[in-house]
């Protein structure tokens, strides 16, 4: 008789990144595609970028580079993902609650919490991101991100609502696949009464 054990890991919450050049190779949906077809039946590429990922630029229905961010929160995910979900493609989901909003994305087996940043940018962004292929030996630049990055990595951009309080965000990953990521609403009453205008 086996028994299954859940292993939850917190991840390190980075706060404003201040790495330039960062994501300025944008993703073309041409590029995407021919990307993908060099790739072949490639099962890294496949779950990483595949339908349903997070980190897939179909993941929305049309093309949507995944390193601008998109305002996740101002969809509901049974409307976003009808198509997904009834094919049964589908490993994301987000909803929120009075107390916060929450992610979850269930793609991330062989990349693990090592392979994972979480970057939470001046109130507004929240950034997930890591590596995929860890050959970068025919890498010309020090930084991944700052190239052709799809090939060597993934990323996800999100906008945060007005409201997320982005100093609290807590990030998961439970037993090296699950991501979850909880953003606290900001309390809509003042603390002491000294708030400065």
């Amino acid at each position: 008789m086996t028994s299954t054990t859940t292993r939850k890991q917190q991840l390190e919450v980075l706060r404003d990144d201040q790495t330039t050049k960062k994501w300025c190779v944008l993703l073309r949906d041409d590029v995407f595609k021919r990307f993908i077809k060099s790739q072949g039946n490639n099962p890294t590429v496949q779950k990483v970028f595949g339908d349903g990922s997070l980190f897939s630029p179909f993941l929305f229905g049309n093309f949507f580079d995944p390193s601008d961010a998109f305002p996740l929160w101002e969809f509901e995910s049974d409307v976003l993902l009808c198509n997904l979900r009834s094919s049964g493609q589908s490993a994301v989901d987000w909803s929120q609650t009075d107390q916060e909003y929450l992610l979850k994305a269930d793609q991330l087996q062989g990349i693990g919490k090592n392979g994972v940043e979480i970057v939470a940018e001046s109130e507004k962004v929240v950034e997930i991101s890591g590596l995929w292929n860890n050959q970068k030996s025919d890498l010309k630049t020090k930084d991944w991100r700052s190239c052709n990055w799809w090939e060597y990595g993934f990323v996800r951009k999100l906008e945060l609502p007005e409201d997320a309080d982005w100093r609290k965000i807590e990030a998961f990953l439970t037993n090296d696949t699950l991501l979850e990521i909880k953003i606290p609403k900001k309390s809509s009453q003042c603390c002491d009464g000294n708030a400065h205008e």
